[in-house]
């Protein structure tokens, strides 16, 4: 390819919109701003968003739509996420770490279990595959 060929090139003569170079720079900052956060307080974070989807997909939300918004499908499938995270995060996290995330799924699991009408046979509810039977 000639120099006049590249030149010709839209590719190369791109300049960026003040808006795309604003949102570049807002990426950067994200960025910088995510790389001072440490691993387990990310962990933590995703972990406790898992949990509180989970809590208001099984009924548990404050307010009077509570019962409105129960979807134990969408909770099963959020709980047995969250119970392979917690497991495979575990050993990374430490135990002053995943102890408390371990008693929320515990509780949410247990939650689960008394909003089914027709509660899973022990070991097979949500995540018991990864935590074993929950009573």
């Amino acid at each position: 390819m000639s120099s006049s060929d590249n030149n010709s090139d839209p590719r190369n003569t791109f300049q960026a919109s003040p808006e795309e170079a604003m949102s570049d720079a807002h990426a950067a900052s994200v960025m910088r701003d995510i790389a001072e956060v440490p691993a387990v307080e990310v962990i933590t974070t995703a972990a406790v968003h898992l949990m509180s989807a989970a809590a208001v997909k099984c009924g548990l939300a404050e307010g009077d739509n509570a019962e409105e918004l129960k979807d134990l499908d969408e909770a099963r499938k959020l709980i047995t996420a969250l119970a392979g995270f917690i497991t495979a995060a575990a050993p990374e996290i430490g135990s002053q770490h995943a102890g408390p995330l371990r008693d929320g799924l515990r509780a949410l699991q247990l939650a689960f279990r008394e909003a089914s009408s027709h509660p899973d046979a022990p070991g097979q509810g949500p995540g018991e595959k990864f935590t074993g039977a929950v009573n």
